[in-house]
């Protein structure tokens, strides 16, 4: 076999499918046409990078959403603050 030359793209994919989706590195090797061996070189040297960017993707997500949990649950302390005020004029 010669030395095939891979993209990063196609290194960062790999290792995706290994690390995110949880497939075997058995199986992405014989489906890609890689080697074990360099399916676990890739995985060492490009696991690192992508778990910092998820990290950070990840620490932005939550941020987001406790701001939207706090706008949602002060809107929902008014409506309940409504409710009451009007359940008073009613009666």
């Amino acid at each position: 076999m010669g030395n095939a030359r891979f993209s990063e793209d196609f290194k960062r994919d790999a290792v995706h499918q290994i690390t995110t989706r949880g497939y075997p590195v058995a199986e992405v090797s014989k489906r890609l046409g890689v080697s074990t061996h360099s399916l676990y070189s890739w995985v060492k040297k490009y696991s690192n990078s992508s778990e910092a960017a998820d990290k950070d993707e990840h620490s932005a997500e939550i941020r987001r959403l406790k701001r939207e949990l706090a706008r949602v649950t002060e809107e929902r302390d008014i409506l309940k603050k409504a409710t009451v005020y009007f359940a008073r004029d009613a009666k």
